[in-house]
């Protein structure tokens, strides 16, 4: 995964909001909780536990049981009347999430069922009204967790099931927000953030909200609780921090906070009185895995529990967290008060977190030669050890690694090991991928660059792996005076961007620049015809089949027989209507043949809810329709090889009933200069280069510059 587109400039003036995030200080406090406690618990799916007329309901998650088990709404409510959990202690609940070594917990204050874990005046359909229990489950566990010296965040679901004037179940979760529905939940989120103290996070899920209705949210948490850090989930790219997907462990880089939210078992978040459990010991290992994994990259591991009707917490996952709890107890130096892994690579052996003075490696599998190698450490190591463990390793170094020898016997397979190396006086990592060139010139461009993304777009369905910042190391040959030059298209007209040159900031706008026209020979250019394939059942992000060297004599994807359609009428440019549902997709290919020679081309390529464009296998633009237009456009140059070559096409529908599409190659072929002031470079140095959009909508957006290149020439 280690391994993205402009719409028109009115429309995202129309959606640009201003975004006042949290002060720096809460973010880093947030950020370096690391590890929190997630709760599903509901006043009526807890007791439920994934059971309804006496049988296991096995189609979808346990807390949406309504839905799956397809339970009357007058039926359902009225089971709130057995919710008397007698077991339920917030403060036990506190103190196994301290035992676990996890630094705040969430809550869910109200999920899709609508039932309200708080006391509210906006429906009697909540815990302290309409149970027995008669007790503000939101209330407890706040106060428990301020008792306990934990932080205190809240999930709350913005589709809601019970609420009349709210959009009906359906089969997605990503269902439109009325405007009595978003003042509802206004009221609630009010109630929330003004009755229950200091609120760490809180974490909206699912609906699919207007860009007006996700800023109203956004700044009524800021108004209310300045501190508040706010999920992405919110939706239109308003949230503080990224969310992943569901039980999702990237392992690419993040540039912006963000978080794992993980749940025992992918089957269910509720309590589910028939989950298979398994083995604790392999439970254990696998989420304390998952845990490095996420807090390697710089992430926060967000772990849930679904205590069960009674309100006693499951057996198991209590078992499983404290194990992890003794795990973190011996290790807790190389979690908390850590950064990400400062090297640009990826290691078989486990992961690594750092300091300024210390780095920690997680050996999840100890290499066969008993070797581990660091590439590219520049600092003296003046200790090598394993946490826990008095007995020192020993490592030998080179200007380009170190290695370190683990000791006979050395066994990470029962139990994870960490070991500590000491750099007393700091450290370099050297980058890994060095651009360099035997010429007098070097590019950079996306292709090139080191990225580093967030989770961009307007609900959970529509979301995709935004690039927020690309970065690249350069060495040039020779010293001397270096000219540089920024070279794009129409597509990328009219950002404005940040270029950071060895840490000198440069921020400019890309307009009214020197133009030139380029004429491919068009004669070479053979256009053959179009092929779609679809609908298919698809988010934005991804293909639904391989995109290399594609056989259109077999169906693109081998879980279905659609086959390829020849589009024999189409002509260039003309606009045509692709019947969707939701969350559909088509494939578009067209071969192009470019003769004997290297030919630059660009095309316009007019899509409706979303977009991914790839050549031969590799991409070259992902954008979704932040603003819900019609149809938007997009210009994108193609580096055509000599032979045949294949443009593919994936165009995404989110709500609307078609979607719109049209490929142009009879367009201006503008490209546009703009020189930057010169540079002066020694031979075989390194210089840091980066560019980003300066001040964008929200710290999502991504870049919308895929035909964006940097040019160094001597001069």
């Amino acid at each position: 995964m280690k391994k993205i587109i402009s719409t028109l400039l009115s429309l995202l003036v129309c959606i640009h909001f201003a975004f006042a995030q949290p002060p720096s200080s809460s973010i880093k406090q947030w950020q370096d909780q690391k590890f929190s406690m997630f709760i599903h618990f509901g006043g009526i799916y807890s007791v439920l536990g994934g059971v309804w007329d006496g049988k296991p309901v096995i189609r979808g998650l346990s807390e949406q049981i309504q839905a799956h088990a397809g339970i009357y709404s007058d039926t359902y409510a009225n089971l709130a009347k057995n919710f008397n959990p007698i077991n339920w202690n917030a403060d036990s609940i506190a103190l196994l999430a301290k035992a676990a070594g996890m630094r705040s917990v969430v809550l869910t204050s109200k999920h899709h069922d609508g039932f309200c874990m708080f006391k509210t005046t906006t429906t009697d359909f909540n815990v302290v009204d309409a149970t027995p229990f008669n007790r503000d489950v939101v209330k407890e566990m706040a106060e428990a967790c301020k008792r306990h010296g934990l932080r205190f965040g809240l999930y709350f679901s913005l589709i809601d099931w019970h609420y009349p004037q709210a959009s009906p179940i359906s089969s997605h979760n990503s269902d439109y927000i009325t405007p009595e529905h978003h003042e509802y939940n206004k009221k609630q989120v009010t109630e929330l953030l003004s009755n229950y103290g200091t609120i760490s996070e809180l974490w909206f899920d699912m609906g699919s909200q207007s860009p007006e209705q996700s800023k109203e949210l956004y700044q009524l948490v800021h108004r209310l609780q300045p501190d508040c850090m706010v999920s992405s989930r919110l939706g239109n790219d308003q949230g503080d921090f990224a969310v992943m997907g569901d039980n999702q462990y990237p392992d690419y880089s993040i540039g912006v906070p963000w978080q794992s939210p993980a749940s025992f078992f992918d089957e269910t978040w509720g309590y589910r009185s028939w989950q298979k459990r398994g083995s604790e010991d392999e439970k254990y290992k696998e989420k304390l895995e998952s845990l490095i994994r996420v807090i390697s990259r710089g992430g926060n591991y967000l772990l849930n529990i679904g205590p069960k009707g009674d309100g006693s917490v499951v057996g198991f996952e209590k078992d499983v967290l404290l194990k992890i709890g003794t795990w973190l107890h011996k290790n807790a130096e190389a979690v908390y008060g850590t950064t990400a892994d400062p090297f640009f690579a990826s290691f078989d052996w486990g992961n690594i977190t750092s300091k300024p003075n210390k780095l920690y490696l997680f050996v999840t599998s100890a290499p066969a030669d008993g070797l581990i190698t660091l590439p590219g450490l520049e600092g003296r190591i003046s200790n090598v050890s394993v946490l826990g463990e008095q007995q020192s390793l020993s490592f030998k170094q080179a200007t380009d690694a170190a290695v370190i020898t683990l000791p006979a016997g050395f066994d990470s397979e029962k139990q994870i090991k960490v070991i500590a190396v000491d750099v007393a006086e700091g450290y370099k990592v050297q980058p890994v991928h060095i651009l360099s060139s035997s010429y007098d010139h070097i590019k950079l461009d996306e292709h090139n660059a080191y990225n580093y993304y967030s989770s961009s777009g307007i609900d959970y369905n529509s979301n995709y792996q935004s690039t927020v910042k690309q970065g690249w190391t350069i060495k040039p040959k020779h010293k001397g005076r270096y000219q540089p030059a920024i070279q794009y298209t129409d597509e990328e007209k009219g950002s404005i961007v940040d270029l950071n040159v060895n840490n000198v900031t440069t921020t400019f706008k890309l307009d009214s620049d020197r133009k030139m026209k380029y004429k491919p020979d068009t004669a070479k250019i053979k256009w053959g015809p179009l092929y779609i394939t679809g609908p298919y059942s698809a988010g934005l992000g991804g293909l639904n089949g391989s995109a290399d060297k594609i056989d259109i004599s077999k169906p693109f994807t081998k879980d279905t027989d659609k086959p390829w359609r020849s589009v024999n009428y189409y002509k260039n440019g003309q606009l045509i209507d692709l019947p969707a549902g939701m969350d559909n997709a088509y494939y578009i290919l067209q071969n192009i043949n470019a003769g004997k020679d290297l030919i630059y081309a660009q095309v316009k390529i007019t899509s409706g809810d979303g977009i991914i464009v790839l050549l031969n296998g590799r991409q070259l633009l992902i954008n979704n329709n932040p603003g819900k237009a019609a149809s938007v456009s997009h210009v994108i140059s193609l580096d055509l090889m000599p032979g045949n070559n294949q443009l593919l096409i994936k165009v995404f529908n989110n709500f609307k009933k078609n979607i719109p599409f049209a490929l142009t190659h009879s367009i201006p072929q503008n490209i546009y200069i703009k020189d930057l002031e010169p540079l002066t470079f020694e031979a075989n140095e390194l210089y840091p280069v980066s560019l980003k959009l300066h001040d964008p909508a929200s710290p999502h957006q991504t870049l919308k510059l895929p035909n964006l290149e940097i040019w160094f020439a001597k001069k």
